[in-house]
């Protein structure tokens, strides 16, 4: 039944009309991939044939692009707003942290050059317009931002939730790129669609590490998906190690002394905690399996206390969510430039920062962070073709399911793997439904990974049935059932996942 309602949901995707993006000859996306200082990997190029393909159809593309951390999803996806702004519409890309929206925003002006400074000195005649929309943007600031995406100016717009807000309005909303996808709820990405006027967006959703709830939707085939697998030249590898302290509490002091030694040798260092100060964590997805009763690392006890310590003589800054603005770009500057050598921070540099001489993280009770999360942490390092090492320092017990999740996460760098692992820990989530993992799912009989090839051969057989039956008049039961779901409060997600 349940696959009977995702093949209906397929067909009726496939039915609607979309503005095909053909793009033209000579335009921004030709200019582009004309001045790119490297070769596109063979991933990269199948992908983004796909995704151009996609754009080109007259139906939405509603596609999910999973790839390693550094992979280069980011490439692809400019490459598709490109070709959206060269058929005369905009494109919106939604990033979770303001850190990240940032990043985004100063790497591909990098990339475009003068093609993002249409209308300024010294910018491309036939360019366009990339601009930064959060919620710490300036008065002033904020209504040219939202005048430049109204007036269709901005072919670009780069937002965190600020883009959700009912005055954001666009020209002409053509796709809609959700970075991090996992951070972001069905109800949010849908609201960010929805300001396409007419005809709906096309989609395209990446993530580094999927969360269950999108496995399980990929496994069932919601999503049209794509995969980049090869890393790019000069990804090196990381070696991750758990930092046993039950057992061996002074290995500790080891990971202090290693720290010291990469930064000798002209790196420089992360330290991740899970907490800013006294009170809630900060961003981070702590697992069921958490022992609560142990107080956690926090970014203000800990900078202070390795500058004057451990660590005294190095150059140590703090980085977290309740900072200023101003000022945490300026501690983010300062680390790119080498002026910091370790730099205490929370979540907030789990996506999108790319320092290429930071090659170590210690992360401080690693157990309190998801197998997802630790992850894309540590994606930070190995970033500029020097190895990368990650230690996961943690208080949990050998055997607990805390250190089994650890242990996992230190035995591969396989991101798809761990997705599984994840979603064998925390199950798929409710898969027509908002929850995001397994607290409640609505698959009672089945769990996605001991019965991928039942829940493949249902589709199979959904769509065909679907193909040749549209109304299932020849199924009477079957569609009583289909309708029931479908017109369900869950079902209604499937439209917005």
């Amino acid at each position: 039944m349940t696959q009977a309602v995702l093949a209906k949901r397929r067909a009726a995707l496939l039915a609607l009309d979309a503005r095909p993006r053909t793009g033209r000859e000579g335009g921004l996306l030709d200019r582009f991939d004309e001045r790119l200082p490297f070769e596109l990997t063979a991933g990269q190029q199948e992908v983004s044939r796909a995704v151009l393909d996609d754009l080109a159809a007259g139906h939405p593309m509603h596609r999910l692009l999973q790839g390693e951390v550094g992979s280069g999803k980011t490439v692809v996806a400019l490459r598709a707003m490109l070709r959206v702004v060269d058929s005369g519409g905009q494109a919106a890309l939604l990033a979770p942290t303001e850190v990240l929206a940032q990043q985004h925003y100063r790497s591909i002006t990098a990339m475009l050059g003068d093609l993002a400074s249409a209308g300024m000195l010294g910018g491309a005649a036939d360019g366009t317009q990339v601009v930064l929309l959060t919620g710490s943007l300036g008065a002033a600031a904020r209504r040219e931002a939202l005048l430049d995406a109204a007036s269709g100016s901005a072919g670009i717009v780069i937002g965190t939730h600020a883009l959700l807000e009912d005055k954001v309005q666009f020209a002409d909303l053509g796709l809609v790129v959700v970075d991090e996808q996992h951070r972001f709820g069905v109800e949010q990405r849908a609201a960010l669609a929805a300001k396409a006027d007419g005809a709906p967006p096309h989609v395209l959703v990446m993530t580094a590490t999927p969360i269950p709830r999108t496995v399980a939707m990929t496994v069932f085939g919601d999503l049209e998906t794509s995969t980049l697998a090869e890393l790019p030249a000069g990804r090196a590898p990381i070696q991750s190690t758990v930092v046993a302290l039950a057992e061996n509490p002074a290995w500790l002091d080891r990971a202090f002394a290693r720290v010291r030694e990469e930064v000798d040798r002209g790196h420089q260092v992360y330290v991740v905690c899970p907490r800013i100060g006294d009170g809630a964590s900060d961003g981070v997805d702590s697992p069921a399996d958490v022992d609560e009763s142990r107080p956690m690392a926090s970014v203000e006890e800990f900078a202070p206390m390795l500058a004057e310590g451990p660590l005294h003589g190095l150059r140590v800054e703090m980085l977290h969510g309740r900072m200023a603005p101003d000022r945490k770009d300026e501690v983010m500057r300062a680390f790119a430039a080498g002026r910091v050598d370790v730099l205490v921070s929370t979540t907030v540099i789990e996506v999108g920062v790319d320092v290429a001489n930071a090659t170590m993280m210690v992360v401080f009770d690693a157990d309190r962070f998801g197998v997802s999360q630790l992850h894309q942490l540590r994606g930070r390092v190995g970033r500029g073709g020097l190895p990368g090492l990650c230690l996961l320092v943690t208080s949990a017990e050998a055997g607990s399911p805390a250190r089994e999740r650890l242990d996992a996460v230190a035995s591969t760098t396989d991101g798809f793997e761990l997705s599984r692992v994840d979603l064998q820990q925390r199950r798929e989530g409710d898969v027509l439904g908002a929850s995001q993992s397994g607290r409640r799912s609505s698959l009672r009989l089945l769990h996605v990974l001991d019965h991928e090839d039942v829940i493949a051969e249902a589709r199979e057989v959904a769509s065909r049935v679907l193909a040749d039956d549209p109304d299932l008049r020849a199924h009477p039961v079957l569609a009583e059932e289909v309708r029931r779901l479908d017109e369900s409060e869950a079902a209604a997600f499937l439209e917005k996942g």
